[in-house]
């Protein structure tokens, strides 16, 4: 072979070398200077997004104070595999934490589990707290900014619900939520949780081979900041609320009080209640435990859930049906010889003059009267047979608001029960007639009415036949209007006309003669009816709903009190100072508050008499 061919492949060959050289020196520099690509990628494993989580809305009464307000306070996270081989002052840590060894001890094995994961050691640190922890350096520990309630006046627990922890069903229903995320559970807290809750936003921020921060990443143009949850004007009169629960405390029962002319809520009180703070903090589910383990439920808000025969109250539903259905008129007069005879039968009532026409019937709470003016609605000629006549006295009932939910901005509203054809026809196997049904005259029997309901009534009458749906939310911020439907009336099929001898019995039986006379208040008009339910468990329910005043109303009141006797002994007075604190804006009568204060009630007895009735019908609806 030729010597210069040798020498050629040579410089050939050097060529070659030099240019795959030349094009893995340019693709470097490419990939090292010019292209982010990769440098990004190398950053994204060192970079740790976190959550922002939003301050929740406050909730104001309908004169601007706090209800429901946030206070700041902070998770206290740790990352296992970033806690220094040489250890830290575990008593140091836990006093500052204000939690025992032995539970960082357990937390500490807990996240030890997942050590690269960040692991929650506890909540609801204090801002004063976390200066103490940021000045100690605790290497794998780091503080996550929330936020808890707090309650100004203590009250409304059962009305303003409370924020708990996600389940994991709701992580599974709903795609805003992760674990370790709070929702509002009951109350206003539950029924406006996404406007509350506000919007999550997350940092990003960039954490060395140790877990040392290094920063935000790319100075934070990447974060989203969290969007505060909108404040709401509730249409609650806090300090009414306030005097309510004190008046109501010691007895089972609740009480409700309404603006006819806008529906909306004043008072919402389900007693017993709790202080809501106990649902905030570290000892929230001991607090909770013990609460479920009441017999007497303080989470059960009885004043839209309860379901509550009406008793004498519900005559003023009867009385309205009958003169629309012509049947009755305001003159007409029904005799009373203790009580109303059917059959063998006898409903009995208490010692008043006789005969009496509508508007004394109404002041004195007859039972006869409205026996008669019940049974002539339903066997009204005009309808074919009783079935029909109840069918049509249902339709009535329906549109006061009775046997059906109100369609309020209050979960959990109860219905409620209206007794029909059908049910009558399952208990009797089809063999019944008007004395079978007799007891509805006078609110007992099947009848079923939540306490909203039942102020809901006294709202309708005081408007003359119609009423606004009674809301509990009176402004949004941001927002120029609530739900469209809570601004339209809603009417009863009674014609306003009716409505006349009907108040003018109330107002009779308040400030002329009749039963309710201690509900009465000088200069205001005030509107009353008493009731007294029947209850197979003991000592009857007392029951009051009133409104004032007669002309342009201002509020509308129901009150019940379980086993509480007569409607006079002790709603009546709730009720009336209800009004009076409202109207006159303070309390003329103390001494009526002290009495109703000590108005004791022995619930042990009645407690158990519920729970073997409560279980002899579980069994007969077993069988």
């Amino acid at each position: 072979m030729a010597p210069n061919s040798g020498l050629q492949r040579f410089f050939t060959l050097r060529y070659v070398v030099f240019l795959v050289f030349v094009v893995l020196a340019g693709r470097l520099f490419y990939v090292q200077i010019i292209d982010d690509k990769y440098k990004d990628l190398a950053t994204s494993n060192i970079m740790r997004p976190e959550v922002e989580f939003p301050m929740r809305g406050e909730v104001l009464d309908r004169y601007g104070e706090y209800l429901v307000r946030s206070r700041v306070c902070y998770d206290v996270m740790v990352i296992a595999r970033n806690i220094p081989k040489t250890g830290f002052d575990t008593l140091r840590l836990a006093e500052i934490l204000d939690i025992t060894p032995e539970r960082l001890e357990r937390q500490l094995k807990r996240a030890k589990q997942a050590p690269r994961a960040p692991f929650l050691i506890t909540g609801y640190l204090s801002q004063e707290a976390k200066l103490i922890f940021d000045e100690g350096e605790f290497d794998g520990f780091f503080t996550r900014f929330r936020t808890a309630r707090e309650y100004p006046r203590k009250v409304g627990g059962n009305l303003l619900g409370y924020v708990s922890e996600v389940t994991e069903e709701q992580v599974r229903k709903w795609e805003y939520y992760s674990s370790g995320d709070y929702i509002g559970v009951g109350g206003v807290e539950s029924a406006y949780e996404t406007l509350l809750r506000g919007e999550k936003g997350v940092s990003y921020r960039i954490y060395d081979t140790h877990g040392a921060a290094m920063g935000p990443y790319k100075d934070g143009d990447m974060d989203i900041l969290p969007v505060k949850g909108l404040q709401l004007t509730s249409t609650i009169d806090g300090r009414l609320q306030e005097f309510t629960e004190e008046l109501m405390e010691g007895k089972v029962g609740a009480a409700v009080a309404i603006e006819p002319s806008t529906g909306e809520i004043l008072v919402m009180v389900s007693s017993p209640t709790y202080n809501p703070d106990l649902m905030v903090g570290r000892q929230r589910n001991n607090n909770y435990a013990q609460m479920l383990h009441d017999q007497r439920n303080p989470q059960f808000n009885r004043a839209v859930k309860a379901k509550y025969p009406p008793g004498s109250t519900f005559k003023l539903v009867q009385g309205l049906i009958g003169l629309q259905e012509g049947v009755l008129r305001p003159s007409d007069m029904h005799p009373c010889h203790g009580g109303y005879s059917y059959g063998r039968r006898k409903m009995k009532c208490h010692d008043h003059r006789s005969p009496l026409d509508l508007r004394d019937a109404v002041a004195t709470s007859c039972n006869a009267y409205f026996s008669y003016v019940f049974k002539d609605i339903i066997t009204n000629p005009k309808y074919e047979n009783i079935t029909e006549g109840v069918r049509a006295w249902n339709d009535y009932v329906y549109s006061f608001g009775f046997g059906r939910k109100l369609d309020s901005d209050f979960t959990g509203e109860g219905k409620g029960y209206v007794p029909t054809p059908e049910y009558y026809d399952r208990v009797y196997n089809g063999r019944w007639n008007w004395g079978s049904v007799i007891s509805c005259a006078i609110g007992q029997g099947e009848m079923g009415c939540t306490p909203l309901q039942m102020a809901n009534l006294a709202a309708i009458v005081a408007n003359r036949g119609y009423y606004y749906i009674p809301h509990i939310i009176k402004h949004i911020e941001g927002r120029d209007s609530i739900d469209r439907r809570f601004y339209e009336r809603q009417y009863t099929m009674v014609d306003s006309v009716h409505f006349v001898p009907i108040v003018e019995g109330m107002w009779r039986g308040v400030n002329v003669w009749g039963t309710s006379g201690g509900a009465r208040l000088e200069g205001w008009d005030v509107c009353g009816k008493t009731g007294t339910a029947q209850n197979p468990n003991g000592r009857d329910h007392s029951t009051f709903l009133s409104f004032a005043p007669k002309d342009n109303p201002k509020i509308a009141v129901s009150v019940y009190v379980e086993h509480g006797g007569f409607g006079a002994s002790v709603a009546l007075p709730i009720a009336s100072l209800i009004e009076e604190l409202y109207l006159t804006d303070t309390i003329r009568r103390p001494e009526l508050v002290e009495r109703v204060k000590n108005y004791q009630i022995n619930y042990y007895h009645y407690d158990k008499k519920q729970r073997e009735y409560d279980l002899r019908r579980a069994k007969q609806s077993a069988k």
